[in-house]
């Protein structure tokens, strides 16, 4: 407590007041009222949720040191206790209607509130309060918000302090008749655990004042009129926001002859001659268990929402709610409850249970986790890989998760592939949580370092290599400038896209060479998608003059398709004025790296950025690469969605497919560098900056032969589930002793399929990449007191689906390539609930909500695209 003091910026003059003094023999009579209200920010008064607490209180001097005349006991006595609403209502609106206090709060807790106690005032600080340990915890801390107003500093300064919500910097301005006190509430330090999402873009905000003015006479308090308001409101639509505003207010009504001060040496001394009861019971609040009365149980819970879970649900916004919903139930439930769940749900439904189960992210739903899987069968690859993508996506992971990764013995190796990934994705978010150092993470940061160089295995290296991806560890970039110069071509994307995940900042000289000896092939042949990756990393690391300067002299040296990819991403570029705009402008404006024969150049690869959505609160972007080999059939196609929001960027999504070797087929030569590539086609996708296993469509001749005839043009799943993608709890302690808990969860049901078809008959390819998704966003803010509740509910939701798809024909060169970006119409509803309840199970519920349609609509692609789709569909007439 001493530090305290030395923050005063000025210093009490001796013999002067450092804070209010009461006179002896002498009654302080106040009215206290204190209020909350729910609403959107800005929503009025009138329509708010909420209760309003008024009593009279009366205060006396019990004892002073006498060497020290702001040394103070003070009795606080709390009487005539009534509860309203916060505004009129009309009966039917009015939970209070027909109930007295007593029915409302209870004798007992009634009795608790109007028992007098103690605050020890010292130099206008409370140094304690003295009450009793049996009243409930909802009584103690209204005492405890209570006796927080009378704490009250008379001259300007900082100065940390202990009240009701925590230890707090507060400043005092002082001015004549008049001190203003200012909470500077991010600095407060509360016991109560929290948590919120890692990414801003999925997160929330929230602004928060809190301000006290008190009116003096004579140095004496007059009134005190306290305003606290906290707004919660979602990154990416700040329209679905609630705001809490606490309001007490303390006034003088008069004075009158009351008892005489007692006599005694110190304050513990005296306040056990009025009783030995009474305690120190803190200032701090104390936390309060909440039991839900009447509420269902997990199981029954679970038998309510299980239709809303099947896979035929998934694209619904049903299933994300009821997704949102039985997570708050796990959350509170033990392991047996959660195992019971586990062990009836239907052969369909379990996958999206497990999902649920797992985002609950609790001890007890981890324990029932990892006693429900038997990861040493091979066959249970569905529901292991659901438990592990559930991990990857968790938005705040223990270091237990890792443990328990760390030691499963694994008997599928696609299930041992996923956990070294998922490894990786958990190290990185522990590591931006602060927890690098704690002894399972640097063990697996240990193992994947050196994993890469640690097998001769092809899956295993790039297993390694997508972990590392993954971390995002700044160690790992040595690791990807090594192998971005591997004569394996896997290794070498894996690596290239895995240098441009990283901050711009950690892109060494050292490892823009390498880069760019990849690019210019200076020390060996690589494939042409390697090189597109390696374009990749050069063009998004503030590359120099001279590097644009290069790449653009390469043009007109590459393969046929090549040419035109480079070409078609310059111009991207320049028009979508990316960071390398500028550089690339003034390389341009040199005739020999731009002249006609170079940016002349035919083909059908292309690279095109747009717009998918901008507001006031988020801007969402895509990207479409395709890469052809000079025969006309896919080599990579790479997807991209990206989402920005409060100065944060989010991978939303990424869907590469990569074909290799497949010229045989029509009897076209192959490229340079790629004569001897084995036939392969695959997908890979990244969500939520989280690297998924890859999928492989087929690998060697004979694979590609089978898979050729019994091809059905069926899509192959790459993701399906649920995700929380947003996830913040925390309480906040009101000054005025009452708690707001806030709850902001968003969940996504997501459905990713991806399809590769060719038909040598009509020499046409076709590829398609399908997105389904429904979105919730959920915000539950309440104050509960056992006896008394009320809260909001805000929520946002929709469903949608995009689809891209590439038709390629063949028969000729530049063979003809019609790529379609298509979103649906989607629905939009946005709802809003307040309600307010008595422990009796009496309640008032308020509902507003709002739908519209956003149109669906064609991505506009460049105008090329256009003129060959038009090309395509005829022909194909």
């Amino acid at each position: 407590e001493r530090g305290v003091w030395s923050l005063c910026v000025s210093c009490v003059s001796s013999g002067a007041a450092a804070g209010p003094r009461l006179n002896n023999n002498q009654l302080y009579k106040f009215s206290y009222t204190t209020e909350v209200l729910l609403d959107k920010p800005s929503g009025s008064k009138e329509g708010s949720a909420g209760y309003r607490i008024s009593s009279d209180v009366h205060a006396n001097l019990v004892w002073r040191d006498p060497s020290n005349k702001d040394d103070q006991l003070i009795q606080l006595a709390v009487s005539n206790v009534r509860i309203e609403p916060v505004s009129d209502r009309p009966e039917k609106k009015n939970v209070l209607h027909g109930a007295t206090t007593e029915s409302i709060l209870g004798k007992n807790n009634l009795d608790a509130l109007t028992k007098p106690f103690f605050l020890h005032l010292k130099s206008g600080k409370t140094k304690a309060i003295y009450s009793y340990w049996a009243e409930p915890a909802t009584i103690k801390n209204l005492k405890r918000g209570l006796a927080s107003l009378l704490q009250l500093q008379l001259n300007t300064g900082k100065v940390i302090e202990n009240d009701v919500s925590g230890r707090c910097t507060v400043e005092y301005k002082a001015v004549k008749g008049q001190v203003t006190r200012t909470k500077i509430l991010e600095t407060c330090q509360t016991a109560e655990p929290g948590f919120t999402t890692h990414s801003k873009v999925l997160g929330v905000s929230r602004e928060s004042s809190s301000v006290t003015v008190f009116t003096l006479d004579d140095g004496f308090i007059r009134s005190a009129v306290a305003e606290e308001s906290h707004s919660v409101a979602v990154n990416t639509r700040s329209s679905t926001a609630a705001k809490v505003v606490s309001r007490q207010t303390l006034t003088l009504l008069g004075k009158e002859s009351g008892p005489a001060e007692a006599a005694g040496k110190d304050v513990s001394a005296v306040v056990k001659s009025i009783d030995a009861k009474l305690a120190a019971v803190g200032i701090a609040a104390e936390k309060v268990k909440s039991e839900c009365k009447g509420c269902p149980s997990l199981f029954e819970h679970w038998q309510a929402e299980q239709k809303q879970l099947e896979p035929t649900s998934l694209s619904k916004a049903t299933a994300p709610r009821s997704f949102l919903a039985l997570i708050q139930s796990i959350r509170k439930a033990s392991k047996d409850e959660i195992l019971k769940v586990l062990k009836s749900a239907s052969k369909t439904s379990l996958p999206q249970v497990v999902d649920a189960v797992t985002s609950s992210q609790t001890p007890a739903s981890l324990d029932a986790m990892l006693q429900f899987l038997n990861f040493t069968d091979a066959k249970g690859l569905v529901l292991q890989e659901r438990f592990l993508y559930a991990c990857g996506f968790a938005s705040h992971p223990s270091e237990r998760v890792l443990q328990a990764l760390l030691v499963r013995k694994i008997g599928s190796t696609d299930i041992k592939e996923s956990v070294v990934i998922i490894m990786g994705a958990l190290v990185h978010k522990l590591c931006l949580k602060g927890e690098c150092d704690l002894p399972t993470v640097v063990q697996v940061k240990k193992m994947i370092l050196e994993g890469p160089d640690s097998t001769k295995v092809e899956s295993e290296v790039q297993m390694y290599l997508l972990a590392l991806k993954n971390s995002l560890l700044p160690e790992a970039i040595p690791i990807f400038t090594k192998y971005a110069e591997s004569e394996v071509g896997a290794y070498s994307t894996i690596a290239l896209t895995a240098l441009q995940r990283y901050d711009v900042g950690l892109m060494t000289s050292e490892v823009k060479r390498t880069v760019n000896r990849v690019y210019h092939q200076n020390l060996r042949i690589y494939e042409k998608n390697v090189r597109a990756a390696a374009a990749d990393v050069i063009l998004s690391s503030n590359p120099s003059y001279m590097e644009v300067k290069n790449l653009l002299l390469s043009i007109g040296h590459l393969p046929h398709e090549m040419n035109k990819y480079m070409l078609s991403k310059i111009q991207d570029i320049i028009r979508f004025n990316t960071p390398a705009s500028k550089v690339m402008q003034q390389a341009m404006k040199d005739m020999i790296s731009h002249n006609y024969d170079r940016f002349a150049k035919v083909g059908s690869s292309s690279a095109f950025s747009g717009f998918m959505a901008q507001s006031a609160d988020m801007t969402s972007t895509y990207s479409l690469d395709i890469l052809y080999s000079g025969s006309g059939i896919l080599r990579r196609s790479n997807m991209n969605i990206y989402g920005a929001s409060k100065g944060s960027v989010l991978h939303g999504l990424q869907v590469a497919i990569e074909a290799q070797g497949l010229e045989s087929l029509i009897a076209a030569t192959p490229d340079e560098g790629e004569e001897d590539l084995e036939s392969f086609a695959g997908m890979s996708a990244l969500l939520f900056d989280v690297q998924l296993r890859p999928v492989t469509f087929f690998k060697g001749y004979s694979d590609l032969m089978s898979k050729m005839f019994s091809m059905t043009g069926e899509p192959m799943n790459v993701v399906k589930g649920l995700i929380l993608l947003s996830d913040h709890s925390e309480v906040i302690q009101l000054q005025s002793g009452l708690r707001a808990s806030v709850e902001f969860q968003g969940g996504l049901a997501i459905d990713i399929s991806g399809g590769m078809e060719i038909s040598l008959w009509y020499r046409e390819s076709k590829t398609s990449v399908n997105n389904r998704g429904a979105l919730v966003v959920s915000g539950n803010v309440t104050v509960d007191m056992d006896f008394l509740k009320a809260g909001l509910e805000v929520s946002f939701e929709t469903e949608s689906s995009l689809d891209f798809i590439t038709t390629v024909q063949f028969s000729e060169y530049p063979f003809l390539v019609c790529m379609q970006m298509d979103k649906t119409t989607f629905p939009v509803s946005e709802r809003l609930t307040k309600y307010e309840s008595l422990s009796s199970g009496k309640s008032v519920v308020s509902r507003k909500g709002r739908k519209f349609l956003i149109p669906g609509s064609e991505f506009p692609l460049h105008q090329e695209n256009s003129n060959m789709c038009k090309r395509v569909f005829d022909s194909s007439w």
